[in-house]
């Protein structure tokens, strides 16, 4: 019979990566993942914020990052301030940059599952290019037809229930972007 483990950890790890992309789509409530794609220059290289300051939450609509070195201040706040995506204007005191998250309007909660929606596609299409790897390796198998049948037609039901899994995701995570 055919192993189909290998696949299934493959299609695990398209679900993780879309997870932890959803977790960076803006809701409307300060997060500390929202600011984690951002490059701090630091020290004459790139840095992610995670490895120069520490992102907390602070009442719910405030981001708090506080840097580890306070030479990098005026970089963290920048590099916050340059992410157009995120339209988030952060101001410091010289210890600590407040990153204020304004409420979003029903216009811009469009636009951000519009823009969400493409991940839901990459995650698609990452579970689909591992069902043809699995497609591939059966046919290069030379199994009984019987069996390559049965082996092809459980790795379809393993691709549409993790294609499912995507689509539950999203749509919560949808109506969590939707909420007021």
């Amino acid at each position: 019979m055919f192993d189909d483990s290998e696949y299934r950890k493959a299609m695990d790890a398209a679900i993780v990566r879309f997870q932890d992309e959803m977790k960076k789509v803006r809701t409307g409530r300060a997060h500390p993942d929202m600011l984690a794609n951002i490059k701090v220059e630091a020290y004459g290289q790139f840095m992610p914020l995670n490895q120069v300051a520490n992102v907390t939450v602070n009442g719910g609509t405030m981001l708090q990052v506080t840097p580890f070195d306070p030479s990098t201040i005026q970089a963290i706040a920048t590099a916050i301030r340059s992410d157009a995506s995120l339209g988030l204007n952060p101001s410091d005191d010289g210890h600590v940059v407040r990153v204020p998250v304004p409420p979003l309007t029903e216009e811009r909660r469009k636009e951000i599952v519009k823009s969400a929606s493409s991940k839901v596609e990459e995650a698609k299409i990452a579970i689909r290019n591992v069902r043809e790897d699995a497609r591939k390796e059966l046919k290069s198998a030379e199994l009984p037809e019987d069996v390559t049948k049965k082996s092809e037609k459980a790795i379809d039901e393993l691709t549409k229930s993790f294609t499912d899994k995507v689509d539950a995701l999203f749509k919560e995570k949808s109506a969590e972007i939707m909420a007021i």
